[in-house]
């Protein structure tokens, strides 16, 4: 590209004055001014209908606007129409400023005047080009001749309205202020005061447009600095600013130039405008919220606000646009969703004592009408265990384990990456619950009874292949017990190792929602339940877990069917069962009956026997008062002595210091 056909064209050194660079904030919010339904309007390709006018001054007056521009109406007579409609039915309240718009020749700022006839408060705004490249190139006029149209303008419109006995307000703007030598412009606008005073004290703007934005904003802010300290009758006048968009610093510029010294900003929602539009209000006014500065302007239905904008004008808001657009909260990587996710728990936690500061979000959504579970975090490719945690606590009440977060994760990134496409909240439950809830491919348990005996006894019904199967176990609670009722229903071995549950708050069916980790040759597997018995949904999560470890082993035989009557006998009489009741009662021989049990088990016909009787002593040693004579006795054991030492071998401690802690 060939740069030496462009020219710094600054006319003014910002060294000269920068004061303004040591605030942080203004003091308060600016005047606000719309200048939507002119500016804004003049810049669609098909203007906004009456009735689509009418709906869009509704709308900027529930924002809060107090000054709104509403037309052209010397050189529209759509413009003029409009204006006459809000006055003549009473459409503008007391509070609310209508704004009208003219150039300064005489006929046009008389049309202008008549279209306001009638209104309480009311602005007329008037403009002329200052610019040096509009008075050389196009005009063909001097500086001097440019001042003196000016203050003869001025003073037409003064003795118009003066005549009329009229309140109005008058505002000058020097069109094509960033092309024009800042002092020059400055002797103009005092030019201009000096004609208005002493009869419109109060009633005076003096709007700085960036008509062509050709500067960076700290050069336009200093340039407003300059005019704030320089302007006659300061006190009398409200200094405003226009600024447009053309490289994409409006925002900036404008709210610098608050820090200058400029009392009011006119500008339109989301940057609507000629070329690249003008300095976006809602932006600016959020961005001081976010600094503790009340804006005056209410953007708590955002989303609505926006909607009306779309339809009403036929433009899109683009998915970055600040705070408004779809995508500016959303975040999709883990590292992100992650920060956001802790971030947020630890807001609701100490919001009563601290300031929002949640990371990546400069803004809490939900003060402008979004919401954390459509808008904050969304699942594709590159998201982690904290979106999908995070989508799944707040959108359907599950509080996921912290160890559980990556499985979850994962098996959510698997289907993902079937899918290539991002994972709305509703997909990413689907996956939970079909892998973590509803996998019960091998095996359920439809059924449990239990019994209180010091420790929990249960009879467990297994269900595989539909072929319904109780098994008796005991445990020391009622999830131990059926733990070991599919243990031995399946002879396999694991370790309940992770239990969590806690009450939902989405669904009235399901009031609580339990967790259960099992740890398996080195891996964990996982499941949930939910129900509003708290039990039953336990067990369900054990039974999900258990049927993802044995996919993971391709499921072993379980045991046969004789094989569970001799447990369920063994269970019902461990106390005085000895092999050869037990070959009577099956109609056995006593060798082959104990080579059975330890083909099916791997355990002798002992062992079996003496894991049950040392279970239920460890129950009745915590769970009851009982003397450790007592107990050896109740489990099968005729002398105390040879009970403790049995008990000592097994868990190298004596029953006494078992039930002491030790």
């Amino acid at each position: 590209m060939n740069h030496t056909k462009y020219r710094n064209n600054q006319t003014f050194d910002p060294s000269t004055s920068c004061d303004w660079v040591k605030n942080s904030t203004p003091p308060h919010a600016p005047i606000w001014c719309s200048v939507d339904l002119r500016d804004g309007n003049q810049a669609l390709i098909t203007p906004m209908t009456l009735p689509e006018k009418l709906e869009y001054f509704e709308l900027l007056k529930r924002i809060g606007f107090r000054q709104i521009e509403a037309g052209f109406p010397s050189q529209n007579n759509d413009e003029y129409a409009f204006i006459r409609t809000l006055i003549e039915n009473d459409l503008i309240p007391g509070d609310v400023t209508l704004q009208v718009i003219s150039n300064m020749a005489e006929g046009n700022m008389r049309r202008t005047l008549d279209s306001i006839k009638g209104c309480k408060c009311a602005i007329l705004h008037v403009y002329a080009s200052l610019s040096d490249t509009i008075l050389e190139r196009v005009q063909n006029k001097s500086r001097e001749q440019a001042l003196q149209e000016a203050v003869n303008g001025i003073l037409l419109l003064k003795n118009l309205v003066l005549a009329e006995n009229s309140d109005l307000t008058i505002q000058y703007t020097p069109e094509g202020f960033t092309d024009t030598d800042t002092d020059f412009a400055l002797d103009v606008c005092n030019a201009v005061i000096d004609t208005l005073m002493p009869e419109f004290a109060g009633r005076i703007i003096i709007n700085i447009p960036a008509t062509m934005e050709t500067s960076l904003p700290h050069v336009f802010a200093s340039q407003i600095e300059y005019l704030s300290k320089r302007l006659k009758h300061r006190e009398h006048v409200t200094l405003s600013v226009h600024p447009h968009n053309d490289m994409g610093c409006a925002i900036a510029a404008g709210s610098l130039a608050l820090l200058a010294g400029a009392d009011r900003i006119e500008g339109t929602l989301f940057g609507n405008g000629e070329r690249t539009g003008n300095a976006d209000i809602m932006t600016i006014a959020l961005n001081l919220l976010t600094h503790g500065i009340d804006p005056e302007l209410e953007f708590r239905a955002l989303p609505e606000i926006r909607e009306t904008y779309e339809r009403l004008t036929g433009l899109s808001i683009f998915p970055r646009h600040p705070y408004a657009g779809d995508l500016v909260f959303t975040a999709l990587s883990a590292g992100h969703q992650d920060a956001i996710a802790k971030g947020l728990t630890v807001w609701k936690d100490m919001q009563s004592t601290t300031g929002w500061r949640v990371p990546y979000l400069p803004i809490d959504p939900e003060d402008i009408g979004r919401t954390y579970e459509s808008d904050i975090i969304r699942i594709n490719a590159n998201s982690g265990k904290g979106g999908v945690s995070y989508i799944l606590k707040t959108g359907f009440g599950f509080i996921l384990p912290e160890k559980m977060k990556s499985v979850v994760a994962s098996a959510v990134k698997n289907v993902q990456g079937t899918d290539h496409t991002e994972l709305s909240g509703d997909r990413v439950y689907e996956i939970f619950e079909s892998r973590f809830i509803n996998a019960t491919p091998i095996f359920s348990v439809p059924e449990c009874h239990f019994r209180q005996t010091g420790g929990i006894s249960a009879d467990v019904t297994i269900r595989r292949d539909g072929t319904d199967c109780t098994i008796l176990a005991a445990g020391n609670g009622r999830l131990d017990a059926t733990s070991n009722a599919i243990k031995q229903f399946f002879g396999i071995n694991y370790e309940l190792s992770i239990y969590e549950e806690h009450a939902l708050s989405h669904g009235s069916a399901s009031a609580a929602a339990a967790y259960v980790g099992i740890t398996a040759g080195g891996t964990m597997h996982w499941g949930v339940g939910t129900d509003s018995d708290i039990i039953k949904a336990s067990i369900h999560a054990l039974v999900v877990a258990v049927n993802s470890y044995l996919q993971d082993i391709e499921v072993i035989d379980p045991m046969e069917q004789r094989m569970i009557s001799i447990m369920n006998y063994i269970q019902n009489h461990y106390v005085y069962v000895s092999l050869d009741e037990l070959a009577d009662e099956f109609h056995l021989t006593k060798p082959y009956l104990s080579k059975y049990i330890r083909q099916k088990t791997g355990e002798t016909f002992g062992e079996i026997v003496q894991n049950i009787r040392m279970n239920k002593a460890c129950e009745l040693l915590k769970g009851t008062n009982l003397t450790v004579e007592a107990i050896a006795e109740k489990v099968g054991y005729p002398t105390v002595e040879h009970f403790n030492r049995l008990f000592k071998k097994r868990f190298k401690v004596t029953p006494v210091g078992y039930r002491n802690g030790r």
